[in-house]
């Protein structure tokens, strides 16, 4: 890869943008004692009649401490899809770019790709779920920009190489992004300690999953202060409202009672894995580092509409490109689990 500057990827309407400056962006002082008649706010409190922190910075403050980044390195949107949403439209030219997917994955990768306009380079995962890393540097042209992974993946629920990860950062010359939204499951390192050696890289996490907070949408984008600064210009100012920040950094703060719930789902998900094998219909259970189990069945569609008689509602998968007859299991609580498994040895 030759010298990476992220000047040459940004959309040229982007590079010249300045971004919205808002009420609370221009007076970011300590607010304690005064007077606030800046933003044609209702005067009458009520927890919420002012405008939230544009920037999020107590949230980010955490997320800085708890993650070895600086806060200038973060960005939050409303959801990861946000996130992604604001990385095509900074970095990828309607009509004239594209973007290199590599399927099964996170199906919203295709749906903002078609949103924005931008084509899509499909490049098959092996039958073991991992990269093709040949044919997806073949496949890279001039006019790719990003190359998404999903790591663990979605739904196949495995990390992808390491190696051939880094072989992508290295030898692509537009954004690698790493969707990390379900590595607090896996007990290998995120890539968030390789950020300051590949200015390329962009990493998505959330507090969708492992934090339990998938209500309040709040997705969090890690790169460099550059590519943050670019995707600040575009990013609504108040993107995430009040309320979220405030559980957001509530649910942040309780570090020890996630650990424990992680440690409770991944021990379920064992009991979940071995338990299946026993199932005369599941053929295959797929080697997961995520919150949930892919497995593959004599027949989905059957099995999935049996299992909604049952009460009992997981994903059919059987449409994606090689998951043909999966179904996707969610790991629940001990009480869930033993309902799925007592609905599927009734049907064994």
């Amino acid at each position: 890869m030759s010298v990476f500057d992220i000047n040459n990827l940004v959309r040229n309407n982007i590079a010249q943008l300045k971004a919205y400056s808002s009420a609370r962006d221009e007076f970011d002082q300590d607010s304690e004692g005064m007077v606030f008649l800046d933003a044609n706010e209702s005067p009458f409190s009520n927890g919420v009649n002012r405008y939230p922190d544009p920037q999020q910075q107590k949230v980010k403050a955490l997320l800085s401490k708890q993650k070895g980044l600086a806060s200038n390195q973060i960005l939050l949107g409303n959801g990861s899809d946000e996130v992604l949403d604001l990385i095509f439209r900074a970095f990828c030219e309607p009509n004239r770019d594209n973007v290199v997917l590599l399927p099964p994955t996170y199906g919203m990768y295709g749906v903002l790709a078609a949103l924005n306009a931008i084509a899509v380079k499909e490049i098959l995962l092996t039958e073991k779920f991992d990269i093709n890393l040949e044919k997806t540097l073949s496949a890279v042209d001039k006019q790719s920009k990003l190359i998404f992974l999903c790591s663990p993946n979605n739904p196949s629920g495995n990390l992808l190489s390491a190696q051939k990860i880094r072989a992508l950062i290295e030898n692509f010359n537009g954004l690698v992004v790493i969707d990390e939204a379900y590595i607090d499951f896996s007990l290998t390192q995120s890539w968030l300690k390789e950020l300051d050696k590949y200015p390329n890289l962009i990493i998505t996490q959330t507090l969708s999953k492992a934090y339990g907070m998938a209500g309040i949408r709040l997705g969090v984008c890690y790169a460099s202060k550059a590519i943050i600064e670019i995707l600040n210009r575009i990013k609504p100012p108040y993107n995430i409202n009040k309320l979220s920040q405030e559980k957001a950094i509530e649910r942040l703060k309780k570090v020890a009672e996630v650990q424990e719930e992680i440690k409770r789902i991944l021990k379920e998900r064992t009991l979940l894995e071995k338990a299946l094998k026993n199932i005369s219909f599941v053929e295959n259970i797929y080697p997961s580092d995520a919150n949930f189990i892919l497995v593959k069945v004599d027949d989905a569609n059957e099995r999935y509409a049996q299992l909604i008689e049952k009460g009992i509602v997981i994903r059919n998968r059987t449409t994606q490109v090689l998951c043909k007859n999966t179904l996707r299991l969610t790991v629940g609580t001990e009480i869930e689990n033993k309902q799925l498994l007592k609905a599927l040895e009734e049907l064994n």
